[in-house]
């Protein structure tokens, strides 16, 4: 069984333009302890957050926001070392190779499968 304390007090970026799936995802964040910055609802904003969150320790990001593919925040994460997965409804062909090796949670998703899916690469 997975710790459910294993967020606690992490910082989470949510990066997810629908609004029920985001507060999905922030409540099954929250219960696990974690500290959510945002939701996101574009890349500029993600990356705005990014930038504007030094202790950023993980993130969910979902691969299409607003019509624009969420890679450039994927890769300001992947340069500051902070893990993230995707939970996206495309598949893995949509992904560069630099992200072929990324979990990515199939929409529609369950909230508390990403919140697992998030601990396991933040232990890593």
């Amino acid at each position: 069984m997975t710790d459910l304390s294993s967020l606690a007090g992490r910082i989470v970026l949510v990066a997810e333009d629908e609004f029920f799936v985001a507060d999905d995802l922030v409540h099954a964040l929250e219960r696990r302890g974690a500290r959510v910055v945002g939701p996101a609802t574009s890349v500029a904003q993600a990356l705005r957050l990014t930038e504007a969150t030094p202790a950023l320790d993980a993130a969910v990001l979902d691969i299409n926001l607003k019509g624009e593919m969420v890679f450039p925040v994927a890769d300001a994460l992947s340069a500051r070392g902070v893990p993230f997965v995707f939970a996206t409804g495309y598949g893995s062909e949509v992904l560069p190779s630099r992200y072929s090796g990324r979990v990515r949670c199939e929409k529609p998703v369950d909230p508390d499968d990403v919140a697992r899916a998030l601990m396991r690469e933040a232990r890593n």
